[in-house]
């Protein structure tokens, strides 16, 4: 195997530098045994803080991408890179110029335009405290007003999956399937024309496992239960999967999907539901 590959990358943002991450993420995703040492600089606005940034580029060489839209201090982040022969890149040149030409207008120089406090943004918050207050089974009845309702044994990324949703303007809380406990009274209120989407998550036995096993590890214990006991687990995955199919829910199976993943298929299944698919 081809021994590990580190460099520095410099993300250089005016703003929270959520979608220089995201993006260098993606992009270094993408090439194996590869390592960025990330140093990232937020809320660079003035050229005190620009000066800093230019400090730390020269004292690491190494990549450079940036989101700044004061014209002055993106040509001294990026004639200085050039000084120092250090690759640079203004992440949403491309994307804006393409807009711009589609749309035939002149793009604002506003900073953090995505942030911006509108209907949108405080439907995303709105979302997020939704999720929090009815996780993991909390406020049952609130759920009736939910967009989705995830279902699922133990260990199937409900939650994190349901924050991920909140972040797009989702309302989405979840239920979890205990062994020996029938499921609450509230899922057989929902209305599967007009009331919330409900997801039944299905996961593999040995994936399921797997991952209940890496659990106990981090919180290093180490009994046996029926929690990790492949025969236990067998039976408590089929008796969800044979729920889902009872009430006719949608099912996912999360067992190789990444949050992301799961969470763009239920977007999906929601987006068609409502007529935009």
């Amino acid at each position: 195997m081809r021994p590990s590959i580190y460099f520095n990358v410099h993300l250089v943002s005016d703003s929270t530098g959520e979608t220089l991450n995201a993006v260098m993420r993606a992009a270094a995703a993408q090439f194996e045994n590869v390592i960025p040492l990330e140093h990232n600089y937020y809320l660079v606005r003035s050229e005190r803080q620009l000066e800093r940034v230019m400090r730390d580029i020269e004292a690491a060489p190494g990549v450079v991408w940036f989101t700044i839209s004061d014209e002055a201090l993106r040509m001294k982040l990026e004639q200085f890179c050039r000084a120092k022969q250090v690759p640079v890149l203004a992440v949403l040149d491309a994307s804006i110029h393409l807009l711009s030409r589609h749309l035939g207008v002149a793009a604002t120089d506003r900073v953090a335009g995505q942030h911006a406090l509108n209907q949108e943004y405080f439907e995303r918050i709105e979302a997020i405290n939704f999720a929090l207050a009815h996780d993991d089974g909390q406020n049952l009845q609130g759920l009736i007003h939910a967009d989705v309702i995830l279902v699922g044994v133990s260990r199937t990324s409900k939650t994190p999956t349901c924050v991920y949703l909140a972040n797009r303007g989702v309302k989405a809380g979840n239920i979890p399937l205990v062994p020996g406990v029938p499921p609450p009274a509230v899922l057989d209120q929902i209305d599967p024309a007009n009331g919330p989407l409900v997801i039944g998550l299905k996961i593999g036995v040995e994936r399921l496992v797997q991952i209940r096993s890496q659990r106990l590890i981090a919180l290093n214990e180490t009994s046996t239960t029926d929690y990790t006991d492949e025969e236990a687990v067998r039976s408590e995955v089929t008796e969800a999967s044979r729920l889902f199919q009872r009430k006719k829910w949608t099912m996912i199976d999360v067992s190789r999907r990444s949050v992301e993943e799961t969470a763009a298929a239920i977007l999906n299944k929601l987006n068609e539901r409502r007529g935009q698919g």
